[in-house]
């Protein structure tokens, strides 16, 4: 695919994981069987929270919420893939391959502030019960998530506007199942400095200003917890955190090892591998961990089902 020096290429190729014809009947099986578990999985946490009474609390309003953002987020490169593998085609548009990008990038940052949001539930649930429902009001639950909204948007057009003034000239391949920002950014033949730094940037501020607030609520918490004199009140408190921080190690670790490993041996494929543990797996065990251990969201699923689970 011969372009012109510094023009906007019509289509990229998605590499994806092999070029073994044999292995994609397999990956095509593995894949929608992992994404329709995660459609419907998180579909049944946000019917059993809005069906039961009893879960519209502060911390279920955001965990339904993470779970359409979870939703959202697999939708937006999964099935892209699906229908490639199907189709025997690598290509998205360049239209598309932007468009994936702005909504990858708006719903991981948006999974980010949620888990963040959630943490500090907990901080007031466990340090501060007496002024709980006073601080964590519907009215402020409301404003966290729309100013999340609104972060995530402006954030992912932003990083989206800045692959527009890129240009790009020959090698227009992406060793990756999904248009990842950095993997594009990286076929420009333009000058890339600014977006790197914007991207850095940003990085820094939209991830590791939530996860630092993360650490501070838990900090807070396990002091509480140790101050707590009963075994039996201590291991009530932590209950109501461990199945969040559960799915904040899972999304944190597997997200930042993919990152950290790609500076590391700058091995795409790896890399592209090592992804789907937070783009496609983290989103499809989160309703597993909330349902498993949560009595309260086991027993809204029982009585969504009449009772048969």
């Amino acid at each position: 695919m011969e372009l012109g020096n510094g023009t906007q290429p019509s289509e990229f190729l998605l590499l994806g994981f092999s070029e073994d014809p044999a292995l994609q009947p397999l990956i095509l099986g593995l894949f929608l069987s992992t994404y329709l578990v995660t459609v419907a999985g998180n579909l049944l946490i946000i019917l059993a929270i809005l069906s039961d009474p009893h879960l519209h609390t502060p911390m279920y309003f955001f965990l339904s919420n993470l779970s359409l953002v979870d939703v959202c987020f697999s939708s937006t490169t999964v099935p892209k893939m699906l229908v490639n593998i199907q189709t025997q085609s690598k290509a998205i548009s360049y239209a598309g391959c932007i468009t994936q990008i702005y909504f990858f990038l708006l719903f991981v940052e948006l999974d980010n502030f949620l888990l963040t949001m959630m943490a500090y539930d907990r901080f007031v649930a466990i340090c501060h019960p007496l002024h709980y429902t006073v601080t964590m009001n519907p009215r402020l639950c409301v404003q966290l998530v729309l100013v999340s909204w609104a972060i995530s948007v402006l954030h992912a057009l932003l990083q989206s506007l800045m692959v527009l003034r890129l240009s790009f000239c020959t090698h227009l391949e992406i060793p990756h199942f999904f248009c990842e920002l950095n993997q594009v950014a990286q076929l420009a033949c333009s000058d890339t400095f600014l977006n790197d730094m914007v991207m850095y940037i940003t990085l820094i501020l939209l991830a590791a200003g939530p996860l630092a607030g993360i650490f501070y609520s838990y900090s807070k918490i396990v002091s509480s917890i140790r101050a707590i004199s009963s075994a039996q009140g201590k291991y009530r408190a932590f209950s109501t955190c461990a199945s969040h921080l559960s799915v904040v190690s899972l999304f944190y670790c597997t997200g930042l090892g993919v990152y950290l490993s790609s500076a590391v041996t700058h091995d795409s494929h790896s890399t592209a591998t090592a992804s789907v543990m937070y783009t496609v797996v983290t989103p499809m065990l989160n309703p597993f961990i909330y349902s498993l251990r949560n009595t309260d969201v086991k027993k809204a699923l029982k009585r969504l089902f009449g009772g048969k689970l």
